[in-house]
């Protein structure tokens, strides 16, 4: 397939102006005070919204 018409850059830059990276959220765990993402269940301890909702290995030391 050949490329008919050439976009110039304005064009190119307009669509490309929602591709970039945005900061992730973070917020800190109520129950452990780790920093963890917004809705998602917290890493360290399992809990979200006040329940257990993933069991947690303990670390080796």
């Amino acid at each position: 397939m050949v490329v008919r018409m050439r976009h110039t850059r304005a064009h190119t830059g307009k669509r490309r102006s929602h591709h970039a990276l945005k900061e992730v959220n973070l917020q800190d765990c109520p129950n452990c005070a780790a920093m963890i993402k917004t809705h998602i269940a917290c890493k360290e301890c399992g809990m979200y919204k006040g329940k257990v909702v993933r069991k947690v290995k303990a670390k080796k030391a």
